[in-house]
């Protein structure tokens, strides 16, 4: 079994490197730095850029999903019926909206490794537990955009007349069906530009996550211009991948959106 999932990892892998936009096949480093420090290989530090590339734009996608669902759900606690679950909701938002997100990583990050090891304790496993850098970058950065995500949420929640609901109730559907036909392709328009503001954030924060020894772009830069002693060179390399994350988001965010506008008309 373990062979199986070793094989599917090295698949993995061979596709990221085919497709890979620095130093795969038709990488910019490979066409067009292979001579310079960029240059990827044993020669040069591209291989290293590129990993931190794929590491940063991975650790945002997997972020993304978390942070919408945790947010979604403290969204609808928020205009809960139940007092305890706004309350709830309500506390958690200004927990995690009050601490720096350089802070919340480290509680996560050490404080989630804790806990672990107290609980396996309990059920008698004595090894040491340590927390992957990745995954814990994955949940301080999603319970920090799941709190901001909520606030847009629930401001485009109030924003949808309390007539669609009615009107979803009077044509038989019950509150499930309601809120999946009727309120959240609304919710979705009227949230987007929002949840785009926040996206872009959490793409500037995943480079937070390089303190903890993860290998994302700024740590990745960061060692070579400390070897090399070329800092204004590797450091203006990690803006530019920064900036190039920022415009694809842009484009896929603008897609989406006419999109939405187009089916909305449809209607």
């Amino acid at each position: 079994m373990s062979g199986f999932f070793s094989a599917i990892a090295e698949a993995i892998s061979a596709f990221l490197r085919l497709i890979d936009p620095l130093c795969g096949p038709a990488g910019v480093f490979r066409w067009f730095a292979s001579d310079t420090l960029l240059a990827c290989g044993d020669s040069g530090w591209g291989d290293e850029i590129a990993i931190g590339f794929l590491v940063t734009a991975s650790l945002a996608l997997a972020t993304l999903p978390i942070g919408l669902l945790l947010g979604l759900f403290i969204a609808l606690a928020k205009q809960s019926e139940e007092r305890s679950l706004r309350l709830a909701a309500d506390i958690y938002t200004t927990i995690f909206r009050g601490l720096p997100e350089l802070l919340t990583l480290f509680i996560v990050y050490y404080g989630l490794q804790i806990v672990v090891q107290n609980l396996l304790s309990a059920l008698g496993y004595e090894q040491a537990i340590e927390i992957n850098a990745f995954f814990a970058g994955m949940i301080a950065l999603g319970v920090v955009f799941s709190a901001y995500c909520s606030e847009v949420l629930l401001s485009a929640f109030k924003a949808i007349p309390r007539g669609q609901y009615e009107a979803g109730y009077a044509l038989g559907l019950h509150e499930g069906r309601t809120m999946r036909l009727i309120v959240l392709p609304q919710l979705v328009r009227i949230a987007l530009p929002g949840l785009g503001n926040l996206w872009m954030a959490l793409l500037k924060d995943t480079a937070l996550v390089s303190v903890v020894g993860l290998s994302d772009i700024l740590r990745q830069t960061g060692i070579a211009a400390r070897v090399t002693k070329e800092a204004f060179l590797f450091y203006s390399i990690a803006c530019v991948l920064f900036l190039v994350l920022a415009f694809l988001s842009s484009i896929a965010f603008a897609g989406i959106e006419r999109r939405v506008k187009r089916s909305e008309v449809g209607r």
